[in-house]
């Protein structure tokens, strides 16, 4: 599965990596992960990671993205990281390299690159790399290890998804022959300072209910202003609020913005991918997201969602 992948890093002398945008632990630490990957194992590689800011996961170490020139993609190989589809990715100067490749681990959507790695059993993108420098034999350097099993940790809900599996262990077992602080990580991750307590409470008295039982918040451009928080720490931070509320087995965020609404869909129980994908989206069977244009389709959405406990009644 790997050989493809392992020629075409061999036969370039520069290498970028991108990922989706609004970058994740997963995609930020696959990306991190791959290039200390290749520095480590073919030191004479030029290796960037291009892409938006990393937002609140700033404190990854190597998160900070490389600003290159249109010309650096002459000739050079484009890697695509935790990306299901074209219009999700961070920078589309890919299109300009000699070569791409793409290795994901979401449900396949469309073919982006020439060579396509994609394996949807697999719980993270970063999971994804870990195997793949354990299946090629490849140096696994310090910096790689910390950055893969903080993407995996937090893709993996701290190891309690039901994509969790032998091989997950076996991944993470890997990357802990290094010394990772994950005291520290789980501190960066998961701690909240009193303000953001609040908030979180603010947006758990925002929850509503359809006739269904499916949970939902809506945010309003005017209502974000309020807030002491980002976009992606309203959208993606807050959706897990409603992840523990027994008796609701799909959630949905819905987070307006200038150019759409987003939209954070998640399910214990049923696969909600493809409603994400009947609306442009994507993602996972049990935890998607999509971009709509406006109230009126989140609503629209969110009344499938319903129609989809109906029919599981």
């Amino acid at each position: 599965m790997y050989e493809q992948v392992l020629k075409a890093i061999r036969d370039h002398q520069v290498i970028i990596i991108h990922r989706h945008n609004n970058p994740d632990g997963d995609a930020l630490g696959s990306q991190i992960g791959l290039k200390h990957i290749i520095r480590a194992n073919y030191p004479e590689k030029i290796v960037y990671t291009v892409g938006d800011e990393a937002g609140r996961y700033a404190f990854m170490a190597d998160s900070v993205m490389d600003v290159i020139p249109d010309e650096t993609y002459d000739g050079a190989l484009a890697i695509i990281l935790d990306t299901s589809a074209r219009k999700l990715i961070s920078d589309d100067r890919y299109q300009k390299a000699a070569q791409t490749v793409r290795m994901d681990h979401h449900l396949f959507c469309e073919k982006i690159a020439d060579i396509e790695v994609v394996d949807s059993t697999c719980e993270s993108c970063c999971g994804l790399i870990a195997d793949f420098c354990m299946s090629c034999g490849l140096t696994l350097p310090m910096e790689a290890a910390t950055a893969l099993y903080t993407g995996m940790v937090t893709d993996s809900g701290r190891f309690r998804y039901d994509s969790v599996n032998a091989r997950t262990f076996k991944a993470a077992a890997f990357l802990m022959q290094h010394p990772i602080d994950t005291n520290e990580l789980y501190r960066n991750l998961y701690a909240s300072d009193y303000e953001q307590m609040k908030l979180r409470a603010q947006f758990v008295l925002k929850i509503q209910f359809t006739a269904r039982n499916v949970a939902f918040i809506y945010t309003t451009l005017e209502e974000i202003k309020q807030y002491p928080a980002d976009l992606f720490g309203i959208s993606r931070g807050m959706v897990s609020t409603m992840s523990d509320i027994k008796g609701v087995d799909i959630w949905v965020n819905f987070t307006e913005t200038d150019k759409g609404v987003l939209c954070e869909l998640r399910s214990s129980r049923f696969n909600i991918n493809p409603v994400a994908v009947k609306y442009g989206g994507g993602g996972h069977a049990k935890a998607s997201g999509a971009t709509v244009r406006d109230r009126a389709e989140a609503m629209a959405m969110l009344a499938d969602l319903d129609a989809m406990m109906e029919a599981a009644e």
